[in-house]
C-alpha cells in the first residue's frame, strides 16, 4: 500500500477515536453547580479539547502504526477478509 492509503486510514481512525475520547473527563455545568445564565445546564464546564486532540492523535498514530506493521510484515493480507457474495 502507498503512503496515501495510510494517510486516508489515519484520517478515518483519527475521527473514530476522537468520538470515543470526547466524553472522557467531561463534567457538566449542572454537576459542578455553576450554571451560567443563558447556557444549557448539560454543557461541559471544561471540555479540555486540546488534551483530547493530542490524545487522539497519539492513539490514532499507534493504531495505524500497528496496522502498517501488520500489513508490511505479511501478518495481515486481503486474503484474510471474506469476499462479499453478490445477491441477485
Amino acid at each position: 500500500m502507498g503512503i496515501t492509503t495510510y494517510i486516508a486510514i489515519y484520517f478515518i481512525v483519527w475521527w473514530t477515536v476522537i468520538f470515543a475520547v470526547l466524553p472522557f473527563g467531561v463534567r457538566s455545568q449542572h454537576e459542578d453547580g455553576a450554571v451560567e445564565d443563558g447556557t444549557e445546564p448539560g454543557a461541559p464546564q471544561r471540555p479540555l479539547l486540546l488534551r483530547k486532540v493530542l490524545a487522539t492523535t497519539v492513539i490514532a498514530a499507534v493504531i495505524v502504526g500497528l496496522f502498517y506493521w501488520s500489513v508490511e510484515t505479511g501478518r495481515l493480507t486481503l486474503d484474510m477478509f471474506p469476499i462479499p457474495v453478490k445477491m441477485y
